[in-house]
């Protein structure tokens, strides 16, 4: 079983950068996909970016892109997202998941995804 936890979510003013961490337990984190959503009220969830196992691929939504960055440290069982140039449209709860898929096509589902955080808010203020 494996468990995610987010945190790093908060209130900033348009323009301004949070990092999002994604922590998981266990030595398994490694073997999976992680992939980043995010969901407002009233709205469907919405794929932001996702990364592989080994860290060497990554993707992003085209809303993202250029603004936020995916990473991951396998030594610390921990996936993070650097989000720059924030939008009040980047509003929303942001969680993770994990994935054993490898398709980028399949990967922005988050039907994918078979281990989730409990998620965490991210507010952006204009």
């Amino acid at each position: 079983q494996v468990q995610l936890v987010e945190s790093g979510g908060g209130l900033v003013q348009a323009g301004g950068s949070l990092r999002l961490s994604c922590a998981a337990s266990g030595r398994t984190f490694t073997s999976y996909t992680a992939g980043w959503f995010r969901q407002a009220p009233g709205k469907e969830r919405e794929f932001v970016s996702a990364i592989t196992w080994t860290g060497g691929s990554t993707v992003y939504a085209d809303s993202v892109k250029g603004r936020f960055t995916i990473s991951r440290d396998n030594s610390k069982n921990t996936v993070y997202l650097q989000m720059n140039s924030l939008e009040p449209e980047d509003t929303a709860v942001y969680s993770c998941g994990a994935s054993t898929a490898f398709s980028w096509s399949v990967l922005r589902n988050s039907g994918a995804y078979t281990y989730w955080g409990q998620g965490t808010q991210v507010t952006v203020s204009s």
